[in-house]
């Protein structure tokens, strides 16, 4: 599957483009590559899938405020995206209104009329479920499998809405073309208005004998079982959009979406900072002066690093590569390992002396290390 292009590049505008810019833009291409004008070109048909694509993400503030952050994937892109799973059916229904009659386009032959505008066609209200992953999935990707309660197409007329047998009749209102014009006197002339036709609700047909299972509805509620494909590096708050697999429509419509928002399960010993880990080690004063190993957790499973001598406290240590897969790819992130020295809170008698006896040691007050070999000397044989 060949790469998708930027959004911006696709429509030929700046990152800091106006929501009016990107409009102007997205309207040059679809009238540019429309398939009444590029009758059997497929290139000129992908090129008009991939625009409308683009400008659905680009002219939802939310939509582009996750593609800015996150690319592609923060708006589902490889994962049943807008332009590859939509026909142009959708495309039409969506942004439709964009393409006016302007040059004689509407919508396009075999939908609604070339040349005209196209009939109002249904759509299924999108779904929003939220699925909540461990760090351990999100650094490798996984699929889920979720059940969701949804409405889907009913299985007794398949979604028409007919009864067996019957049919749909052409709407005598608006002759089928889903839409009324009106003509009105004014002070200013007369003035023409169209709009939705009240009969058929812009469909430009009625049912002669309504399902009595859905009631002419065409769909029914239904539980689905979706597998989802997330990928890895994915972030608390991202959402993912699986085109077509939301709230089927009335009548044989388009079908929503299913929007997933991601939530993060909190690590038990892991903090996630973006893409690297963060960890609190404790090691105790002998083994921060003397040095020693040192066992942290990862993803991955347990890995020792080493503590060397005269560690202060607060030093980092960095382990490379060992934290999360960037979302578009750019690497991974790493675990930073803060260290602690454990200081008890309460000591025995024994403890206090042994603690007492450090106090006279100068070799333990700040500033008097600077011959190091004498002073770990000095150390040793103290704890020995």
């Amino acid at each position: 599957m060949a790469e998708k292009r930027d959004y911006y590049e696709v429509l030929g505008v700046s990152r800091s483009a106006s929501a009016t810019e990107i409009k102007k833009a997205y309207r040059k291409l679809a009238l540019q590559y429309h398939p009444d004008k590029n009758p059997g070109d497929k290139e000129a048909e992908e090129k008009f899938k991939e625009a409308a694509e683009a400008y659905d993400v680009l002219s939802n503030d939310d939509k582009r405020r996750r593609y800015d952050q996150y690319g592609h994937a923060g708006v589902g892109g490889g994962a049943g995206g807008f332009g590859g799973g939509m026909s142009m059916e959708d495309i039409f229904s969506h942004f439709g209104d964009i393409f006016g009659n302007f040059g004689g386009f509407g919508g396009f032959s075999g939908f609604g009329g070339g040349g005209g505008r196209a009939r109002r066609v249904n759509r299924g209200s999108n779904l929003r479920v939220k699925v909540k992953l461990t760090l351990e999935e999100i650094a490798t990707g996984v699929e889920k499998k979720i059940k969701v309660k949804k409405y889907v197409a009913c299985s007794h007329c398949h979604g028409s809405g007919a009864k067996d047998g019957t049919s749909y009749t052409t709407c005598s209102t608006c002759n089928g073309s889903g839409q009324v014009t009106r003509v009105q006197n004014t002070i200013l002339g007369q003035m023409q208005t169209t709009s939705t036709c009240p009969a058929c609700e812009g469909e430009g047909k009625i049912i002669k004998e309504k399902c009595s299972h859905c009631n002419g509805e065409g769909v029914q509620l239904s539980e689905e079982v979706i597998q989802l494909n997330i990928p890895a590096g994915v972030a608390e708050g991202m959402q993912l959009s699986l085109s077509g697999q939301g709230n089927a429509a009335r009548r044989g419509g388009i079908n929503g979406d299913l929007i997933v928002l991601i939530e993060e399960q909190e690590h038990l010993q892991l903090v996630r900072d973006g893409n690297d880990l963060l960890y609190n080690v404790f090691v105790s004063f002998p083994e921060a002066v003397l040095g020693d190993s040192a066992e942290i957790p990862t993803l991955e499973g347990k890995v020792k690093v080493k503590v060397e001598p005269g560690t202060q406290p607060g030093k980092i240590l960095r382990l490379r590569g060992k934290g999360l897969p960037d979302v578009n790819g750019y690497g991974k992130g790493d675990l930073l390992v803060k260290v602690n020295v454990w200081i008890p809170k309460t000591l025995s008698k024994e403890d206090k002396k042994i603690v007492e006896k450090l106090k006279d040691y100068e070799v333990f007050r700040p500033g008097k290390t600077d011959n190091k070999t004498g002073f770990f000397k000095k150390v040793k044989d103290f704890f020995e």
